[in-house]
């Protein structure tokens, strides 16, 4: 009885020990964590504990890379002229003409009404709003003052109309739609410096502006609209929408010194490869932290983006995963990257990539220059020298990356802010340019669960969400989205019948060298967006920005 209390200490000691063999071997034979190819290895970088202790899914997504079964080709798809360009695109093109009903502003233009606009944001936040003013002084009959453009903002241009924009060449070719003068009106000898100021809500209609605007009009005979952006509906008569695309894409073009320095560049990038692509990348830290969204930076991006949030102190709290699921949150340069590699474009493609201060900066950008070794932008394209009349002034600088975008054979944007609406809307008009956006709220899970398939799945999986998000012709359902995004009213395809209600004699002043035809599509106020939003500073900042 004492040798068996004797040998049960010793039964256990054993398997006591064997247990320790066990976990011994299988510590031996495991990498460390911290090796394992599930997470992130960073050159000539240590990782200390609290970098790979990952808090949230999103975070996880950053810091687990490609598995072996996760590897991205070097070419791109075989005979894939396709992703260049739309089949059918040659089939549409921008169709502006007014009819024989909308007369001439001369006709209709009231002596004693004049109408000025300050414009808000950045340049393509305030080219919304220098279209929509021409469309609002013709509702009104009125006269319109060249638009101010704002020089108080979060970008800070002190920039004037003239500067960015040929002013002689908006005044004369919208002479027959509204008149335009340059300064402001003189009643009874004097200059009128303080007009009646005013503001109008998002997407006021033209009842709107009739019911809102014109008494003022009619008492003051002068009015200001304040913090004109997105203030004009899109439910419109066509007409008016057609008179909005002249003034976007005929009537308003860059200073000479813009145009020249823009196409200059695009001619280099030219030289260097057949095709390109435009990449839009907003990834800035005031845009990041605005946005409430979560990138996988750890505590660091939590404090340092936290720390901006606080400047807008009734920014409401965020959830950073709802929001991504949502799709509102802009894709990552990484994430733009694999996206297009998905598509179908090789690593020896050439990117332009229009952006400002990149969060994290070279860190942050080289996932991106990875997939596409051949990366370039204005400062390695252009000297300082030849930038240096430019690169004091936010606009002017954004201009030139406008015109790069514009002459891209693909423009992808990572975001739906103003440029990427503006672009999108224009590159439509003029014959359906290839434009990619990206379809993020599916995306999302893609980016997410990506280690856990092979990249000939991932890849399948990207081109399939990505249907309706190529610029393909009649992607956009008529009346949806802003209308400077899709300008549905002023695009024809070839074909149809011909819309005997057009006149003439805007051909020659806009320069559409194209016959004339009939709008896609006979559109009922019930496709269009009623809805009027309230006013919202941060929303202009960021919601709206460039």
């Amino acid at each position: 009885m004492g040798s068996q209390r004797r040998r049960r200490p010793t039964a256990i000691s054993a398997a006591c020990f064997v247990l320790f063999v066990f976990i011994f071997l299988l510590g031996l034979l495991a990498p460390p964590l911290v090796d394992h190819p599930a997470f992130l290895r960073r050159p000539h970088r240590r990782l200390r504990r609290s970098q790979y202790l990952l808090k949230n899914t999103v975070e996880l997504q950053k810091n687990f890379v490609l598995d072996e079964s996760f590897q991205v080709p070097s070419g791109g798809v075989i005979g894939g002229d396709d992703l260049w360009g739309s089949k059918i695109a040659t089939n549409f093109y921008g169709c502006s003409n007014a009819s024989i009903e909308f007369k001439k502003a001369e006709e209709i233009t009231q002596p004693d009404r004049y109408l000025m606009i300050a414009t808000s944001g950045g340049l393509n936040q305030q080219r919304t709003g220098i279209t929509d003013a021409v469309v609002a002084a013709r509702i009104l009959n009125a006269t319109l003052v060249v638009p101010t453009l704002d020089q108080k903002s979060f970008w800070k241009d002190v920039s004037n109309f003239t500067e960015i924009f040929d002013v002689d060449w908006y005044i004369s070719t919208l002479a027959k739609d509204v008149k335009i003068i340059k300064y402001p009106p003189t009643i009874g000898g004097d200059v009128v410096m303080n007009p009646y100021r005013m503001r109008v809500p998002r997407k006021c209609t033209a009842k709107c502006y009739q019911n809102r605007v014109l008494p003022a009009l009619l008492k003051k005979h002068v009015v200001q609209l304040t913090k004109f952006d997105y203030r004009l509906s899109n439910r419109l008569a066509t007409d008016l929408q057609k008179l909005r695309c002249r003034v976007n894409y005929h009537a308003l073009r860059f200073t000479d010194q813009i145009q020249r320095m823009g196409e200059t560049l695009t001619q280099r990038m030219r030289e260097k490869s057949k095709h390109f692509i435009a990449l839009h990348l907003r990834y800035e830290p005031d845009m990041l932290a605005f946005s409430g969204c979560y990138y996988g930076g750890g505590d660091k991006e939590r404090k340092e983006l936290g720390t901006i949030r606080k400047r807008w102190k009734t920014l409401h709290r965020s959830n950073p995963d709802k929001e991504r699921r949502h799709g509102k949150c802009p894709l990552t340069p990484e994430e733009v990257g694999l996206m297009l590699r998905a598509l179908g474009f090789g690593k020896d493609v050439h990117i332009y990539v229009a952006s400002g201060e990149i969060y994290g900066g070279e860190e942050t950008l080289a996932p991106l220059k990875a997939l596409f070794p051949n990366f370039h932008s204005k400062d390695t394209l252009a000297s300082k020298e030849e930038l240096a009349p430019f690169s004091s002034f936010s606009s002017r600088m954004a201009a030139l990356d406008y015109i790069v975008c514009d002459g891209g054979d693909v423009f992808v944007t990572n975001n739906n802010g103003n440029m990427a609406k503006m672009l999108a809307g224009r590159r439509r008009y003029f014959g359906h340019k290839r434009t990619i956006r990206p379809n993020a709220k599916k995306l999302y899970s893609l980016f997410l669960n990506r280690t856990e398939m092979t990249w000939d799945v991932f890849a399948s999986k990207v081109r399939t969400f990505q249907v309706g998000f190529m610029g393909e012709p009649n992607e956009i359902r008529p009346g949806r989205g802003e209308f400077h995004e899709n300008p549905n009213d002023c695009i024809c395809e070839k074909g149809k019948s011909s819309d005997k209600q057009m006149e003439h004699w805007h051909e020659s002043d806009y320069g559409e060298n194209v016959p004339q035809g009939k709008s896609l599509q006979n559109r009922t106020e019930l496709d269009y967006d009623v809805l009027v939003r309230t006013e919202d500073p941060l929303e202009e900042m960021f919601m709206f920005s460039d």
